[in-house]
């Protein structure tokens, strides 16, 4: 019995639900990035980033490139990086209503 989209869409968005996840593909957006580099742009342990990046890798919205010793990450398409971009602009969009929301409280206690 095949799934339902929307129960797919939800697991999808579910890999996605993790900070270390979603700050691989930020730096990803620009093209691929050594394991050595990413390591020092997220601060974790290298076995953590390494589980991330096995999700990643897994749900093949990454891609793995080996040139010699070094193992880089690249997104497997551009609408990876479009999504990141889209969220962006949501979260843009709902913390400025909600500035203007703390403005009225705060203007409404004056």
């Amino acid at each position: 019995m095949q799934r339902p989209l929307y129960q797919v869409k939800a697991e999808f968005f579910r890999m996605l639900g993790h900070p270390v996840r979603i700050r691989v593909l930020e730096l990803l957006q620009d093209g691929p990035v050594s394991v050595r580099d990413l390591l020092t742009d997220i601060d974790i342990e290298p076995s953590n980033l390494s589980q991330q990046l096995a999700v990643l890798r897994r749900s093949g919205i990454v891609v793995s490139i080996r040139e010699g010793t070094t193992v880089s990450y690249a997104l497997a398409g551009g609408d990876v990086a479009e999504l990141l971009r889209a969220a962006r602009r949501i979260l843009t969009e709902l913390l400025a209503g909600q500035s203007a929301l703390l403005a009225d409280l705060q203007n409404a206690e004056r």
